[in-house]
Formats: C-alpha cells, sequence, structure tokens
C-alpha cells in the first residue's frame, strides 16, 4: 500500500479516536478524488441525536456538498471500520469506486456495535421481522412511480 493510502487511512483513525474523546462512536471516515481529501468526517450519533449520523454517511453528505453532486463516481472512501448495513447501502448508492476499511465487523461486534442482526432481518419474511412491516394501499402509492416514469425530465440517480 503507498504512503497515500496510510495517510487517508490515517485520517479516518484519527477521527475516530477524536470522536471518542468528544462522546462520539469509535468511527471515521474519508473520501478522497484524485488523490485529495474531499470531506472527512466522524460519527455524530450521539451529538446529533441522529442514529443515520455515521461517519461513512456524513462523508458522503459532505462531500455531495463540495462536489455539488450526488453522483461520487471517480471518488474513494477510507473508512475506520467496516461499513454497516446502511452506510454500505449509501455507499453503493453515492457510486463510490472503492472502499479502504481498517476495523472489521467483527471487531465492532466485540465492542457493542453488532450489525448482524440487521443482515438477518433483510432475509426474512416481512410478517417474521422484529419491527412489524406491512404494506398498504400500494394501489395509491404507485401513481408517484407512474408519474416518475413519465416524466420526460427527470434526473436519473
Amino acid at each position: 500500500m503507498s504512503d497515500k493510502h496510510q495517510e487517508f487511512m490515517q485520517t479516518a483513525i484519527d477521527l475516530s479516536i477524536e470522536s471518542v474523546e468528544n462522546n462520539g462512536g469509535p468511527f471515521g471516515a474519508v473520501i478522497v478524488k484524485d488523490g485529495k481529501i474531499i470531506s472527512k468526517m466522524a460519527n455524530r450519533v450521539t451529538q446529533n441525536n441522529d442514529p443515520t449520523a455515521h461517519a461513512e454517511v456524513n462523508a458522503i453528505r459532505e462531500a455531495c456538498k463540495v462536489l455539488n453532486t450526488f453522483d461520487l463516481s471517480g471518488c474513494e472512501i477510507y473508512t475506520s471500520c467496516e461499513p454497516c448495513p446502511m452506510c454500505l447501502g449509501a455507499i453503493y448508492w453515492a457510486r463510490l469506486d472503492k472502499i479502504y476499511f481498517g476495523n472489521t465487523k467483527a471487531d465492532a461486534k466485540n465492542i457493542g456495535f453488532d450489525d448482524s442482526f440487521i443482515y438477518e432481518e433483510i432475509e426474512k419474511p416481512l410478517p417474521e421481522r422484529k419491527i412489524p412491516t406491512v404494506r398498504i394501499f400500494g394501489e395509491l402509492a404507485i401513481k408517484g412511480f407512474e408519474y416518475w416514469q413519465k416524466k420526460e425530465d427527470r434526473i436519473q440517480y
């Protein structure tokens, strides 16, 4: 691995440590484009009272603002820990080119950040999930999709 990889990962690790020092979770993430840091963010779940304020999601939001786009193709993410299901989904939606991570999801589980139940829940049939999940009014909801499909000037993402 190059010195740049080490620099970017060290930045993510430093962010994770700073986050702990500020009563946050031990996670940091850096987004890089063309060898330069575009955004660097830590976990802000407890500071923001926002369960979606994971380091990777925060870094994606910031990078999108900086680059004025929702498509982060051409960018890579360095994160102090293997992304959780939410962050992994966000990384795919943002179209990042590559993920580099330090700690594994097993390491995270060992300190109380266990997301294996989410992976398990996704695989279950809807009636078997811990949070009741019920489809209602599909015949009404489809109207938004139909409108989207007919709209000729829609912005694909």
